[in-house]
Protein backbone atom coordinates (compact mmCIF):
# COMPACT_ATOMS: atom_id res chain seq x y z
CA UNK A 1 0.00 0.00 0.00
CA UNK A 2 2.89 2.43 0.98
CA UNK A 3 4.00 1.88 -3.15
CA UNK A 4 0.98 3.11 -3.76
CA UNK A 5 1.14 6.28 -1.73
CA UNK A 6 4.57 6.68 -3.10
CA UNK A 7 3.50 6.70 -6.64
CA UNK A 8 0.97 9.28 -6.39
CA UNK A 9 3.32 11.64 -4.65
CA UNK A 10 5.29 10.89 -7.35
CA UNK A 11 8.80 10.21 -5.06
CA UNK A 12 10.85 7.49 -5.49
CA UNK A 13 10.69 4.05 -3.59
CA UNK A 14 12.56 3.70 -0.31
CA UNK A 15 12.76 -0.20 0.36
CA UNK A 16 14.69 0.62 3.41
CA UNK A 17 11.10 2.79 4.54
CA UNK A 18 8.92 0.50 3.23
CA UNK A 19 10.74 -2.65 5.18
CA UNK A 20 10.40 -0.15 8.11
CA UNK A 21 7.10 0.40 8.28
CA UNK A 22 5.54 -2.44 9.38
CA UNK A 23 7.80 -2.82 12.64
CA UNK A 24 7.20 0.63 13.51
CA UNK A 25 3.48 0.74 13.25
CA UNK A 26 3.47 -1.94 15.65
CA UNK A 27 5.85 0.30 17.81
CA UNK A 28 3.33 2.93 17.35
CA UNK A 29 0.65 1.29 18.87
CA UNK A 30 2.19 -0.31 21.44
CA UNK A 31 3.53 3.51 23.03
CA UNK A 32 -0.05 4.54 22.19
CA UNK A 33 -1.31 1.84 24.20
CA UNK A 34 0.86 2.33 27.22
CA UNK A 35 0.71 5.90 26.98
CA UNK A 36 -1.03 7.03 29.84
CA UNK A 37 -1.97 10.54 28.44
CA UNK A 38 -3.95 8.56 25.97
CA UNK A 39 -7.12 8.02 27.56
CA UNK A 40 -7.75 4.51 28.74
CA UNK A 41 -10.41 2.75 26.55
CA UNK A 42 -8.57 3.88 23.41
CA UNK A 43 -5.33 2.31 25.18
CA UNK A 44 -8.23 -0.95 25.63
CA UNK A 45 -8.63 -1.17 22.04
CA UNK A 46 -4.68 -0.96 20.78
CA UNK A 47 -3.88 -3.40 23.30
CA UNK A 48 -6.86 -6.01 21.18
CA UNK A 49 -5.24 -5.08 18.07
CA UNK A 50 -1.98 -5.92 19.24
CA UNK A 51 -3.12 -9.39 20.53
CA UNK A 52 -5.03 -9.32 16.75
CA UNK A 53 -1.90 -8.69 14.82
CA UNK A 54 0.35 -11.13 17.27
CA UNK A 55 -2.20 -14.11 17.39
CA UNK A 56 -2.03 -16.25 14.00
CA UNK A 57 -5.75 -16.24 13.87
CA UNK A 58 -7.49 -13.97 11.58
CA UNK A 59 -10.93 -12.61 10.10
CA UNK A 60 -9.72 -13.56 6.71
CA UNK A 61 -6.94 -16.27 7.05
CA UNK A 62 -3.76 -15.27 5.08
CA UNK A 63 -4.08 -17.72 2.39
CA UNK A 64 -6.09 -15.76 0.16
CA UNK A 65 -3.99 -13.65 -2.07
CA UNK A 66 -4.19 -9.75 -1.17
CA UNK A 67 -7.30 -9.88 1.01
CA UNK A 68 -5.77 -12.17 3.58
CA UNK A 69 -3.09 -9.82 4.26
CA UNK A 70 -5.28 -6.63 4.02
CA UNK A 71 -7.34 -7.56 6.93
CA UNK A 72 -4.86 -6.75 9.08
CA UNK A 73 -3.40 -3.30 7.27
CA UNK A 74 -7.45 -2.31 6.95
CA UNK A 75 -7.97 -2.57 10.88
CA UNK A 76 -4.71 -1.41 11.68
CA UNK A 77 -5.46 2.28 9.74
CA UNK A 78 -9.11 2.05 11.68
CA UNK A 79 -7.64 1.56 15.00
CA UNK A 80 -4.98 4.66 13.85
CA UNK A 81 -8.22 6.51 12.88
CA UNK A 82 -9.90 5.53 16.42
CA UNK A 83 -6.41 6.84 18.09
CA UNK A 84 -6.11 9.65 16.00
CA UNK A 85 -9.95 10.37 17.09
CA UNK A 86 -9.78 9.90 20.76
CA UNK A 87 -6.51 10.58 21.74
CA UNK A 88 -5.09 13.25 19.00
CA UNK A 89 -2.84 13.98 16.53
CA UNK A 90 0.33 14.69 18.89
CA UNK A 91 -0.09 11.57 20.18
CA UNK A 92 0.19 10.43 17.68
CA UNK A 93 3.49 12.34 16.72
CA UNK A 94 4.85 11.81 19.90
CA UNK A 95 4.73 7.81 20.02
CA UNK A 96 6.04 7.41 16.80
CA UNK A 97 9.27 5.80 16.40
CA UNK A 98 10.34 5.86 12.45
CA UNK A 99 11.07 8.81 10.22
CA UNK A 100 8.77 11.91 9.25
CA UNK A 101 8.14 10.18 5.93
CA UNK A 102 7.40 7.01 7.76
CA UNK A 103 4.34 8.84 9.57
CA UNK A 104 3.13 11.40 6.92
CA UNK A 105 2.76 7.65 4.71
CA UNK A 106 1.15 5.96 7.48
CA UNK A 107 -1.23 8.78 7.94
CA UNK A 108 -2.30 9.05 4.36
CA UNK A 109 -2.88 5.56 4.24
CA UNK A 110 -4.99 5.41 7.36
CA UNK A 111 -6.67 8.74 5.92
CA UNK A 112 -5.67 10.88 8.45
CA UNK A 113 -4.65 14.32 8.09
CA UNK A 114 -2.81 16.94 9.78
CA UNK A 115 -4.81 19.09 12.33
CA UNK A 116 -4.81 22.78 10.81
CA UNK A 117 -3.03 25.86 12.48
CA UNK A 118 0.46 23.97 13.19
CA UNK A 119 -0.84 22.10 15.74
CA UNK A 120 1.61 19.06 14.99
CA UNK A 121 2.49 17.72 18.12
Amino acid sequence: MLLVQQRRTATGVDWRGIARLGPDVVRLIKRLATDPDVPRPVRWWLFGLLVYLILPIDLIPDFFPVIGYADDAIITAIALRFAMRHAGYPALTRNWPGTPEGLAGVLALARIRPPEGGDQG
